[in-house]
């Protein structure tokens, strides 16, 4: 980005009424107890959750998970973070407006319990391919900030997409698989109580679903 262009963005941030919206606390090595306030069992991560219809329902169907969710989007972090407020849920989840790339490598090794990633933006066009998220560099911190039997959830309607995260993934020796059956990650059904709207609105066209579950080998140190 030229100096020009950068001067652009910050000018129009700036004017944005969305400028403020919650970052992550400064710092490394961040928990549950820096990123929430307090010290949390479970702590779970969206990446990209949007309007956030996946975290509200998960903090409803589990209450004894806290949920941390990174959008990129200022505008619905910022209306997220409010949400969970309102509802509630202050002290179980926080919605930050953070890019994951620069995000991940500030949580500490083997923070998280879950995470999550569902519909990705398949990025069809070839020169985009590399804003994946299934890049060597996020898995490596993908599977740094796991607990050990921490679990990786990745759904999508798009088989591309599907075969680009399994390929990225399955090169990562801490990680198995954990579907239905021994050695696939694949599941017919969304184990965890809550969905996100575009896997309603799949479902609700009768479009098939590639849902993958992978888990930190017991083993693994993070």
């Amino acid at each position: 980005m030229s100096v020009a262009e950068s001067s652009t963005t910050e000018a129009a941030l700036s004017r944005s009424p969305y400028a403020e919206a919650p970052r992550l606390p400064p710092g490394s090595g961040l928990g549950a107890a820096d990123i929430l306030g307090q010290p949390a069992q479970q702590l779970e991560l969206e990446i990209g959750p949007g309007r956030g219809g996946f975290i509200v329902e998960r903090l409803a169907a589990a209450p004894d998970v806290c949920i941390v969710g990174l959008e990129i989007r200022l505008k619905w972090a910022s209306l997220l973070d409010e949400r969970v407020r309102e509802l509630g849920f202050a002290g179980r989840a926080r919605v930050f407006a953070e890019d994951i790339r620069g995000a991940l490598p500030r949580f500490s090794a083997g923070s998280l319990s879950r995470i999550f990633i569902h519909f990705p933006d398949p990025w069809w066009k070839k020169r985009h391919a590399k804003r994946r998220l299934a890049q060597a560099d996020v898995m490596d911190h993908l599977v740094r900030v796991l607990a050990p039997s921490g679990e990786l959830f990745v759904q999508t309607d798009v088989w591309d997409t599907a075969q680009a995260y399994r390929e990225a993934i399955e090169r990562c020796p801490e990680l198995e698989a954990h579907g239905e059956q021994p050695g696939s990650p694949l599941l017919s059904e969304n184990p965890y109580g809550a969905r996100s709207p575009r896997e309603r609105r799949v479902m609700a066209d009768g479009m098939p679903v590639v849902r993958m579950r992978y888990r930190r080998r017991p083993g693994a140190a993070p």
